[in-house]
């Protein structure tokens, strides 16, 4: 089903209209040439163009459309008409001659070998001639040499009067490049089902975030404890040289790091498209779980999504579309599937959209309305660091957010044991911990639970939930308490009164009596103790021990009374600023 939808999505891209999104046809490439060395007709060289211009802090070199690449590891195989210095020039920058000049021989031998209507091209003839009068000599003077010696980098050929590659000629554009080695026993093609040779060495992936830079294969058999029958590489899963030619070309596409159609999930490089033509779907999917760069305008760009899934527009007005979203993960020398869903695009809106009802929470003006993927995960990692987020949570959840299933409970203690450890209840925590418990509660035959609001609710009867509200109250009469205090009993018992709840609140209503002794305005007095009562009456006796779902509820609890006394106007607060973090 994959490499069916990515072998669609390049029929349809490489049939379209503008050469600016049209990919490659077979047997040719994207490839970037940071240099290019100029040539006359009689094979002269004139010196090496640098195609690489200043993006940031980094320099990026033009790309071309040049004959696909070979496959090779350790072993000598040329490209046709582009490669390193060290196969196109036979520059020896390692100490090792006898292997720079295999590598250059077998480049060579690839011009050789072109069919005689392409060598009588007048860019191959200047070529040859190039080779024939030692060229390569004559460039040593050039102000490109010394970085070329030092970083080998890829490079290729034109002729002075021309603004195309040789490689690009008429003559030569039609050879198709790439490795040869296709295999020899006849199958059926397993995503076109058309009698074909299989190819048996698949085009490398590059672009999934934390594998090889090189690239990793997404297909292979490079080992007989993955082969059956005697068959060997791509014989045990046959696929045609065109449909892999086809599927590589569209996913490395998708993974480019100009591309966007991909997002970060965790470990997860994502990546997404659908199944007919829909640019405005495809970038508001991008805009709703992608990392911003402006947050402001991703804030507009998700009301405007969500405008459009409530008007019903989100699909296009083509409820047979379906939408593709693919999950990769590095995994040794291979890229592994970490997630992988297909729906019809009105059954995508209606899960985006729950994901941020889910997700609505009372913040403060400084906090995200909708926030990113990115930053829930973050939030309940470690130092906030995306190092210290587990490898699997981020696609785990992506895989509940496009399902419509609960969240994963590792995201949910995750969450609370945040909470305790930092002592602090934050918008995005709250935010996570909601979304886990209510998507929990709907999953199961509980409709007697009452799912949290994104406000205080005063009529949750939860025993956690109150207690977390009866927490925040204690910690806000302390503060009224006590002006300009550096710490309060969050900093002290929070952890224990989140989890061990009769170890501490007997001692903090205690306490209680004490800070609302000092207090000269007798009506926040009588607020206070009112309130108190509200949320006593509800609560029998203080739990010796709180399950993890509870802790969460003790943390929204919490959160939501903060937060309500930062929303009220009251003449004693009205100099408060700040929230709950």
């Amino acid at each position: 089903m994959i490499l069916q939808a990515l072998y669609d999505y390049y029929r349809r891209k490489v049939a379209d209209s503008d050469p600016r999104r049209r990919l490659p046809a077979f047997g040719l490439e994207e490839k970037e040439i940071p240099f290019i060395v100029e040539l006359t007709a009689e094979g002269k060289p004139l010196g090496i163009v640098d195609t690489r211009q200043l993006e940031g802090k980094k320099k990026i070199a033009r790309r071309y459309l040049v004959p696909k690449g070979v496959k090779r590891s350790s072993g000598v195989a040329a490209n046709l008409l582009w490669d390193t210095a060290e196969y196109v020039l036979g520059v020896d920058r390692r100490g090792k001659p006898e292997r720079v000049a295999e590598q250059h021989a077998a480049f060579c031998q690839r011009l050789a070998d072109l069919p005689e209507t392409a060598r009588q091209d007048a860019g191959i003839l200047a070529l040859q001639r190039f080779y024939a009068n030692d060229g390569a000599a004559a460039l040593t003077d050039d102000r490109s040499w010394p970085e070329i010696l030092e970083s080998n980098p890829v490079l290729s050929f034109r002729l002075h009067s021309d603004t195309d590659l040789i490689c690009q000629r008429p003559a030569v554009a039609s050879i198709r490049g790439g490795d040869d080695e296709t295999g020899k026993s006849n199958a059926l093609c397993l995503v076109t089902g058309s009698p074909t040779t299989t190819e048996r060495l698949h085009t490398a992936i590059k672009g999934v975030w934390g594998a090889q830079s090189s690239g990793a294969t997404l297909v292979s058999f490079n080992l007989d404890a993955f082969s059956s029958f005697n068959k060997a590489q791509g014989d045990n899963a046959p696929v045609s040289p065109m449909a892999a030619f086809a599927y590589t070309t569209a996913l490395n596409h998708l993974l480019d790091r100009n591309s966007r159609q991909r997002f970060q999930v965790g470990d997860a490089s994502t990546v997404f498209w659908a199944q007919q033509e829909d640019a405005e779907v495809e970038s508001a999917f991008a805009a709703v779980f992608g990392e911003p760069d402006d947050p402001d305008a991703r804030t507009e760009r998700v009301r405007g999504v969500l405008r459009a899934v409530q008007s019903g527009q989100f699909d296009g007005g083509r409820g047979d579309n379906l939408f593709y979203v693919l999950g990769l993960a590095p995994n040794a020398a291979r890229v592994s599937v970490r997630f992988w869903h297909a729906a019809p695009l009105h059954e995508i809106a209606r899960r985006v959209r729950q994901w941020f009802d889910d997700l609505k929470m009372i913040r403060g003006s400084k906090d995200p309305e909708y926030p990113s993927l990115f930053r829930l995960l973050a939030a309940c990692a470690q130092q906030g660091k995306a190092d210290n987020i587990p490898p699997n949570l981020g696609g785990d959840i992506m895989r509940s957010i496009l399902s419509g299933n609960p969240f994963p409970a590792t995201w949910l203690t995750a969450a609370v044991q945040r909470c305790r450890a930092e002592q602090s209840v934050t918008y995005l925590r709250a935010a996570v911990i909601k979304a886990c418990l209510n998507r929990s509660h709907r999953s199961t035959d509980s409709s007697f639970v009452q799912e949290f609001s994104d406000m205080l609710d005063l009529e949750n009867a939860n025993p956690a939930y109150r207690l977390g509200r009866l927490f925040a109250v204690l910690e806000k009469i302390q503060e009224e308490a006590n002006p300009g205090l550096n710490a309060t009993i969050r900093e002290r018992y929070y952890g224990a009164a989140s989890s061990t709840p009769v170890a501490v609140f007997t001692t903090l209503l205690r306490l209680k009596n004490h800070h609302l002794a000092k207090l000269t305005h007798r009506g926040r007095v009588v607020n206070f103790e009112r309130l108190l009562g509200e949320i006593l009456g509800g609560v029998t006796d203080f739990p010796k021990h709180l399950r993890l779902p509870d802790q969460g509820r003790f943390s929204l609890g919490y959160y939501h009374q903060r937060q309500d006394f930062f929303s009220k106007s009251t003449p004693s607060d009205e100099s408060t600023q700040g929230d709950s973090q």
